[in-house]
């Protein structure tokens, strides 16, 4: 089990307070304590990292949460925090509490397997969508190619319409072909449901197997993720943080907390993955070791990763999107202040998210159910705020191994 952390005091480190802080902004005058001196221990130096996440629990902007830093092939902190249940009757959280990993499932599954199927020589990114999903050219979708869909760029709306009754995969897909572009595709970023429903019916036409279980088959298992998967067996129940009531007043715990994946049976390309910390944390180093060259069971090739974690929206967007990573959006907030522009990640509407940083083979995991048990409060400005602590700890302790930190004196009480 993770070694529990005591809440800190200043005595021996420097406070500072950001503006915007997660909870100064609540009004609780939070402060994050800062080592003016490198080589600090692992323990001392990510106080600060502990610091927040104990605090997010007690303003109630999580039930609870785990959290895992890793650098250079280690995980050298970790954290579990709250409950994992409030209601109907309270939990605590553990270290093995497996979450409702929300729109992770595009970055962890779907966008990796249409990148298998491309390295098989399947498909081409630069090739419209409806050579390899016939009926979706139509309403004016004839020019939205994989890369569109992978990068958001597709013109596409955010999701399919929830205010109509409909029900079921068949009519999931049918309302997918009868989609029309928003924009013109190419023209602009807009974060999109539909692109990763999209790519996961393409990679269910060609593989001949259900989402699911291609998952299963080719990501899941070369990793040796026990925990990880869709649909849960309703025995597991249990061991899974829930998310809130759904609109019929059930308490959702092991049933996708997303409704347009709930309804399409629990198995969408942009949502319905359960995983927890430890099978995460196999999931980025084995990706990062790889993206490095290193030896690895990930199931894609080096320069795969790099072209998955490298800037591939159309010329001239500033939007950064690489092939399902985020980059550099509006949605970057998770990279903190110190992570190069290097970095990557995603986030999860849930409360789950992981950003990480090739050059050092670091990573900031945070999973919560922070929509528990009614809705929740928005994490944005927790989620940057960690990043910021796990960053200037990882410069604390490995400094001589983080260049982007090396010159970062900045006086944050400043800021």
């Amino acid at each position: 089990m993770p070694p529990a952390f005591p809440f800190v005091t200043p005595h021996s480190r420097r406070t500072f307070i950001r503006n915007g802080l997660a909870l100064g902004s609540l009004g609780t005058g939070a402060r994050l304590l800062r080592s003016q001196a490198h080589a600090a221990s692992p323990s001392d130096a990510f106080r600060p990292v502990a610091y927040l996440c104990q605090n997010a629990v007690k303003a109630g902007l999580v039930p609870g949460m785990v959290a895992a830093v890793g650098h250079q092939g280690q995980v050298v902190w970790r954290g579990v925090f709250g409950q994992s249940a409030l209601l109907p009757a309270p939990a605590p959280m553990l270290w093995s509490t497996q979450f409702d990993m929300a729109s992770l499932t595009k970055v962890l599954v779907t966008a990796p397997a249409v990148m298998q199927l491309q390295e098989r020589g399947l498909v081409n990114l630069d090739t419209p969508a409806w050579r390899y999903l016939p009926g979706f050219e139509a309403q004016g979708k004839q020019a939205i190619t994989l890369r569109l869909l992978l990068t958001h760029y597709s013109g596409l709306p955010p999701d399919l319409p929830l205010d109509t009754p409909w029900q079921g995969r068949e009519q999931a897909i049918g309302l997918v072909m009868d989609t029309r572009p928003t924009t013109t595709p190419g023209e602009r970023f807009v974060y999109s449901d539909i692109n990763y429903i999209v790519l996961g019916l393409i990679v269910e036409r060609l593989s001949g197997l259900p989402l699911s279980a291609y998952a299963k088959r080719h990501i899941f298992a070369p990793l040796s993720l026990r925990h990880t998967t869709f649909l849960p067996r309703p025995e597991a129940a249990p061991t899974i943080a829930p998310t809130q009531y759904d609109e019929n007043g059930h308490m959702l715990q092991g049933v996708v907390h997303d409704q347009t994946a709930r309804r399409m049976g629990g198995v969408a390309g942009h949502a319905g993955l359960f995983s927890c910390a430890q099978d995460m944390i196999l999931y980025a180093q084995a990706m990062l070791d790889k993206r490095a060259g290193l030896q690895s069971f990930f199931p894609l090739q080096t320069r795969t990763l790099r072209l998955m974690s490298t800037p591939q929206q159309p010329p001239g967007k500033t939007d950064l999107r690489g092939l399902g990573w985020d980059i550099a959006t509006h949605y970057s907030t998770p990279r903190g202040d110190y992570f190069p522009k290097t970095s990557f990640g995603h986030t999860g509407f849930t409360g789950t998210s992981l950003w990480a940083i090739p050059d050092t083979r670091s990573f900031v995991l945070i999973l919560s159910n922070r929509v528990h048990p009614r809705g929740g409060q928005s994490i944005v400005a927790l989620r940057h705020d960690i990043a910021t602590a796990a960053a200037l700890a990882l410069r604390d302790t490995t400094a001589s191994s983080l260049p982007f930190l090396q010159n970062s004196h900045t006086d944050l009480s400043q800021k």
